[in-house]
């Protein structure tokens, strides 16, 4: 993509109306901005026999797991047959939101060993991605794995290397993916609607012990109901613990901290709208600040990273950060901001702010001037026309929103899914493209506990 181009493309659309900049309609029209412009979005309508659905099992019940699973049965030609979890409760509930005729096990191998399945959800634990992944593919599987696709850098060659080999559709789930709100700000991106990105700010902000990954512990829960020796599977043995089993997000052993269950999907999106490989250089800072329970993981950090300049945009830097005791403040927010404009992403929006960049000196810097001097600068500044008529009819702001009746990005990442399966369509988010969002993100813990900056090749997605 040629900026310049794109630039002056954008700017012809804007001047010509918003009409230009999209086929759906659109209201509160006052101008080419200060607008809000509602989305469409068209889906494939089958009907499906039988003997044609999509049989499909869900590996680890737990919370993004019924989720996952709710979200995909929405899509027409899928069933959902077996569940497999490692808490006989959670197994119970499987039945009592799917039916008693799934069948259920706490051995994920049993899921893999059935004929009757066509594809897997894996929503288990971070330290457990890996290896169930490459299991699901060898056993002819297609995979929907949640983000982040690995725990370890050194994991995911061998999640590439499995699908490439199986020729098994596998999709990395980060739900807000395939959204509209990331469809319209890639579009507008390579329009050139904010000019060369400069800058990225990520932030979500919690302040609840629910949002801090504190989640109940059911009172069954016991070693005769918990298969704790499956759970902890690659990780170091330790005494039976239901606080690791439930909220195992806190524990290095097991999860990937707020970098691998937060950072990633802004990556995931970040690399989507601007078509980027990642950042090469990442720094990360913070700490335990209030939820001293054990955890090992911070619950506030902030990380610093620096982008290449590539085809697809300039160099520039993002700075990602999570609070978990936020002060009532429970915002968050996904900012690109370019030498033109900026775009406020989400799932179900986008908003595109333009402004005109102040070229001719203002009375801040004219004050240590004689009131002639003064004049003569302004005049010789009008001169030179910095600041274009254009410029000046090209500002503001657009709103695009997702329709009332929106199915929604977690939607739209299994439709994409089951469409690739029935050869109909492509998935966006491959293993290549989890492990760089992935890679991308676990750079935040390695720097924060190395205490140093990492170097990352984002090509080769490995460290330096």
């Amino acid at each position: 993509m040629k900026k310049d181009t794109s630039r002056r493309s954008f700017l012809k659309k804007a001047t010509l109306g918003s009409a230009a900049l999209t086929a759906t309609p659109f209201i509160a029209t006052a101008s080419p901005y200060n607008q809000k412009i509602i989305l469409e979005k068209s889906y494939d309508s089958y009907s499906f026999a039988a003997n044609d659905q999509i049989q499909l099992a869900l590996i680890g019940s737990g919370i993004q797991g019924i989720y996952d699973t709710t979200a995909a049965l929405k899509v027409d030609g899928v069933k959902l047959v077996a569940a497999c979890d490692l808490y006989d409760g959670r197994l119970d509930r499987a039945k009592e939101l799917w039916g008693n005729d799934i069948f259920i096990t706490r051995d994920y191998r049993k899921i893999l060993e059935r004929k009757d399945i066509d594809a897997v959800i894996i929503a288990a634990p971070d330290h457990w991605h890996k290896k169930i992944t490459v299991d699901a593919l060898k056993a002819g599987k297609h995979v929907y794995c949640e983000k982040p696709m690995v725990q370890k850098f050194e994991e995911g060659q061998e999640i590439i290397k499995a699908q490439e080999t199986s020729g098994k559709v596998c999709q990395i789930g980060s739900q807000g993916m395939s959204s509209l709100g990331n469809e319209k700000a890639k579009q507008l991106y390579e329009d050139g609607a904010i000019g060369d990105i400069v800058m990225l700010d990520m932030q979500n902000n919690r302040y609840s012990a629910e949002g801090a990954w504190k989640y109940p512990i059911p009172p069954d829960a016991n070693p005769d109901t918990i298969d704790f020796d499956a759970f902890l599977g690659k990780a170091p043995k330790t005494p039976f613990e239901l606080k690791r089993f439930f909220n195992w997000r806190n524990y290095q052993d097991y999860g990937t901290g707020v970098a691998g269950d937060l950072f990633v999907h802004a990556f995931s999106t970040l690399n989507h709208v601007i078509s980027s490989h990642g950042p090469n250089r990442a720094f990360s800072t913070g700490g335990i600040r209030f939820w001293n329970d054990g955890r090992d993981v911070p619950d506030v950090n902030i990380s610093l990273y620096d982008f290449p300049k590539t085809e697809t945009h300039s160099a520039f830097n993002a700075a990602f950060r999570v609070n978990f005791i936020a002060g009532g403040n429970s915002e968050s927010s996904f900012k690109l901001t370019g030498t033109e404009g900026s775009m406020d992403i989400g799932s179900n929006s986008v908003k595109l702010t333009r402004s005109k960049l102040g070229m001719n000196p203002s009375g801040y810097s004219l004050i240590a001037h004689t009131e002639a001097t003064q004049q003569k600068i302004k005049d010789a500044y009008s001169a030179l026309d910095l600041e274009t008529r254009t410029s000046d009819l090209n500002t503001g702001s657009t709103t695009w929103e997702a329709p009332g009746d929106y199915k929604g990005g977690h939607y739209d990442h299994f439709y994409n899914f089951f469409q690739a399966i029935r050869g109909k369509g492509k998935t966006i988010q491959g293993p290549t493209f989890g492990l760089r969002a992935a890679g991308a993100a676990l750079l935040s813990n390695e720097s924060y506990y190395k205490r140093q900056p990492v170097n990352w090749n984002p090509t080769s997605m490995k460290l330096i």
